[in-house]
């Protein structure tokens, strides 16, 4: 198997899903106008996303245990811009509901496959790739909204959608055969040495939670920050996140760089060091540079513990049956569920300062935990 073409194909899969994610939410304004939906509504139907990609992130697990994580991908890869286009020409707000239940369950399931594909790319190279797919990820992400944000007067929200979908399913469809068909080799190891060890998958994935907790938070509460607490104008304020998003694709591009002489856990435990003081320098910060700068700060610093969560936690599944991954691959999803309405509720009682330093203890559980983060011996390759 080339090695070097797979490595392209899930690159692909990465470029593909951050661009579709990316065209989603920049576009949610417009579903809230075209529905007339209350903000409450809108949170409603959104929330949805998040929790159904949990589902399906463990139906995927299960699914590539038993027949391998391409096939998973390749059959459910497109259905993630299918259901943007069917999000986008949903007429009622029923059709729109069912549209974003099949759009979580595929990003869900794609995020599972492409994650266990990722890593057994890196066991075959020997050294860390997975980082930068989750920097190509950033980049696609960046792409896509710009390319909502000049599509927003120029053409409609079904024909943006049916746009994006027909370049990414093409792109799919071409690349989806160099994917690895490695499954794994029952007979490889005894039974007592094939059973995943769950303690320090969890714990990894309470880490990766907090991580998307912090992610969660600036994301959607970055701008919003500037311009009420701080007082700025409203294209500072959208710079927060700019600056986030930029600081945390240079950060995943270093860590495939670093990781090998540095090692997993110390990376992750200066990373979520640094985060915990970016969050706190946001909640003193006396005026919007010193935040921006902070905001850039926490995107650099929460960046190792991502990638490095799938490999410490695939490193404790033996039989490289992906399970371990698309368990993991949950707590991203109840990071994500927990951040924004935490950060909400926090405002909404003491303001958006306590809000933001609230997230310095929950990124201190980063640190404490990073020693789960070290990579297990990992006996039994795929069967390629």
């Amino acid at each position: 198997m080339d090695l070097r073409r797979a490595r392209w194909a899930v690159m692909v899969a990465f470029i593909v899903q951050g661009i579709c994610f990316a065209a989603l939410v920049t576009r949610i304004p417009s579903i809230q106008s075209k529905f007339g939906l209350s903000d409450g509504q809108l949170g409603l139907l959104v929330g949805i996303v998040p929790i159904v990609a949990g589902i399906g992130s463990v139906i995927a697990g299960s699914a590539s245990e038993k027949r391998g994580s391409r096939p998973v991908l390749r059959l459910m890869g497109p259905v993630v811009p299918i259901a943007l286009v069917l999000v986008g020409l949903a007429p009622t707000i029923p059709l729109l509901l069912g549209a974003l239940l099949v759009l979580g369950a595929g990003l869900g399931a794609v995020d599972a496959s492409m994650n266990i594909q990722g890593v057994r790319i890196q066991d075959d190279l020997g050294h860390s790739v997975v980082a930068g797919f989750y920097a190509a990820f950033s980049l696609a992400g960046l792409v896509g909204a710009l390319l909502a944000s000049v599509a927003t007067d120029a053409i409609s929200l079904p024909a943006f959608f049916v746009a994006i979908a027909v370049i990414a399913i093409a792109c799919q469809l071409l690349v989806g055969r160099f994917l690895l068909p490695g499954h794994p080799v029952p007979s490889a190891v005894a039974d007592s040495q094939a059973r995943i060890t769950w303690r320090p998958v969890l714990l990894v994935g309470i880490a990766l939670m907090c991580v998307y907790i912090a992610d969660s938070g600036a994301s959607n509460w970055s701008a919003v920050y500037l311009n009420d607490a701080l007082g700025s104008g409203e294209k500072v304020a959208a710079l927060a996140y700019g600056g986030y998003a930029l600081m945390t694709m240079v950060g995943r591009i270093l860590v495939d760089r670093t990781v090998g002489r540095v090692g997993p856990v110390r990376l992750v435990m200066l990373g979520g060091l640094l985060a915990a003081a970016a969050a706190a320098a946001i909640a003193v910060a006396p005026n919007p540079t010193i935040a921006l700068i902070a905001f850039a700060v926490l995107g650099f610093g929460i960046c190792p513990a991502i990638p490095l969560a799938f490999t410490a936690a695939a490193s404790h599944d033996p039989m490289s049956s992906g399970v371990a991954v698309a368990r993991v691959n949950v707590f991203n999803y109840v990071g994500f569920v927990v951040g924004a309405p935490l950060i909400g509720g926090i405002a909404e009682g003491v303001g958006l300062r306590w809000a933001f330093a609230a997230l310095v203890p929950v990124l201190l559980v980063v640190p404490l935990l990073a020693t789960f983060f070290r990579v297990a011996a990992h006996p039994v390759p795929d069967a390629v």
